[in-house]
Formats: structure tokens, C-alpha cells, sequence
């Protein structure tokens, strides 16, 4: 096969996208190696990915596949929207300093480049540009540093999130599209879909507090360019999800919000502590 394929998957919530585009990738992707493979480790499915979530708030919105739980979950929400670990970011000017790289959170809100003191909040930036022009095509944030990622070990997967108004009667709503290089499609994808959406409702409340009217969430878009299942995860792929798919219902599958609100939030404190707590040494993920 000369060509890496170029994939499409849907659904109405997250969710369900979520599980489609897994399948998909099983299904028709190809098989490559990877720099994290084992000796031994069998090659990973492949593919260009593009999922389209048609109501990002549609239930049940969480998939019990997840990686790590719900409480993980909420935590990588919070990392996410809230910034709750930028304090790991190591010090550029530090040379044995071990900590993170970056967070998407600290790359999104607070951009930094070297002269200038202050760094750029992008999503404030984007905010405004779509109070002041609904119609704009420019409200757009990204996390890609030329002069530190090129040569990073673990650089960012995010690249950059792109927002649209688009008006219905007298209503408006927030489409949003998502890019990734790179994503774990079985291990972390639907986490980053569901904090990015989580991402997305800040955004619109934002603007609708700057327009004085409510912004719904619209379409989001999430887009790979390299969207896989690691070699070493298709043992545990076949034996969790593909048994889950073959022996329950979607509905026995996912969570309502509703069902689990009560768990998320009653982890947040823990998850505080936790974050405070860290240690400065950062362990490799993969994406």
C-alpha cells in the first residue's frame, strides 16, 4: 500500500463518534511502525482521521472504555480548561530542569515567546474576534513552537483549534474544529475529544457573554493526521473492546452525564491536592 489512508467517521455525541472512528481505524487503517514499538511488538493501525461529532453535548456522552476512569477523566479536564498543572511546565532558561514541556492548557492560554515578557491568551484572542466579527474566519489558536518543538522529545500533539459562528434565526452556534499530528486513537483520543468539547463550551459562553446572548455548541471536528492503535494495545483492543462491542448494548456501553456527575465533581478536591502535589520528574507519554 503506497497510500495512508483517509478516514471519516460520525455520530451524534461523542460517544458514539468516539467508538466509530476506533473501529474505523481497526478496520481499514494500515500498518506502520512506530519509535515507541518493543522488540517484538506487532505493527500499529493507521490511518488520516476525521470524526464529526454533530451535537458535541448529545448523551451518553461518556464511552466506559475510557482510559484510567472517570476520576482520570475529570482530572484531564481540569488540566486542560483550568490549567490545574501548568506549575509543571519546566523553566526554558534551565537547562537540567526535568519537568513537562508543555501543557495544552499553558500553550493555549498563555503562549510564550522569547522577548516578550508577557505571554499571548489565545483563547481570549479568539473570543474577541468572534464578538466583533460572528462571520470571522481568523478566530484560531495554535500550540505549535517552531524553535523548541522541532527539537522536543515529546512535543505537542494538539496543533491548533479553530472556531466559527454560525448564525440560525436568531441564534448563533459555535462550530469547532480540532487538529492533532498525532493521536492514540484507543488510549487517549476520547478524552481529548471530551475536554476539547469541554473546551468548546467555555469558549461559547464566553462569546454569548460578549454578544449578551447564549451561543449553543455546533458541530466539532476532530482531525488526526495520525490517528492509531499501538501494535503493543491490540491484544487488550480485541479482548476489551471488540468483546464489549460483540456482548453489550451502546447503551450499556456509555454513561449518561447525569449518572456520573455526582462522581466527577465529588473528585475534584482530590484531583486539586493531586495537582499541587506532583512531582517535578515528567514520565514519556505516548499520543
Amino acid at each position: 500500500m503506497a497510500h495512508i489512508p483517509v478516514l471519516t467517521a460520525n455520530g451524534q455525541g461523542v460517544a458514539e463518534a468516539w467508538e466509530h472512528s476506533v473501529k474505523q481505524v481497526y478496520q481499514h487503517g494500515c500498518e506502520l511502525t512506530t519509535m515507541y514499538d518493543q522488540t517484538g511488538d506487532p505493527p500499529s493501525k493507521d490511518a488520516t482521521m476525521m470524526i464529526t461529532v454533530m451535537d458535541p453535548l448529545a448523551e451518553p456522552r461518556i464511552h466506559k472504555d475510557l482510559q484510567g476512569g472517570l476520576e482520570t477523566l475529570q482530572e484531564y479536564v481540569m488540566e486542560v480548561t483550568e490549567g490545574i498543572k501548568d506549575h509543571l511546565v519546566r523553566d526554558p532558561g534551565e537547562p537540567d530542569d526535568a519537568r513537562w514541556a508543555y501543557t495544552y492548557h499553558g500553550r493555549l492560554f498563555n503562549f510564550t515567546v522569547p522577548g516578550h515578557e508577557a505571554g499571548y491568551d489565545q483563547m481570549e484572542s479568539m473570543v474577541h474576534k468572534l464578538a466583533e466579527s460572528p462571520y470571522t474566519r481568523r478566530a484560531q489558536a495554535v500550540t505549535w513552537k517552531v524553535w523548541e518543538d522541532n527539537e522536543c522529545s515529546d512535543p505537542a500533539c494538539l496543533q491548533s483549534i479553530w472556531c466559527r459562528l454560525m448564525p440560525d434565526g436568531e441564534e448563533y452556534f459555535l462550530n469547532t474544529n480540532v487538529r492533532f499530528r498525532s493521536n492514540d486513537a484507543y488510549k487517549a483520543a476520547f478524552m481529548n475529544m471530551y475536554a476539547l468539547v469541554e473546551l468548546q463550551r467555555k469558549i461559547a459562553a464566553r462569546v454569548g457573554e460578549m454578544l449578551g446572548t447564549e451561543v449553543k455548541l455546533g458541530r466539532y471536528v476532530h482531525f488526526a493526521d495520525s490517528y492509531h492503535i499501538y501494535g503493543s494495545d491490540l491484544d487488550e483492543f480485541n479482548r476489551r473492546f471488540l468483546r464489549s462491542l460483540e456482548n453489550r448494548s451502546f447503551e450499556q456501553r456509555t454513561y449518561r452525564q447525569e449518572e456520573v456527575e455526582d462522581i466527577m465533581r465529588d473528585a475534584k478536591p482530590a484531583i486539586y491536592r493531586k495537582a499541587q502535589k506532583l512531582g517535578s520528574n515528567r514520565g514519556h507519554t505516548r499520543s
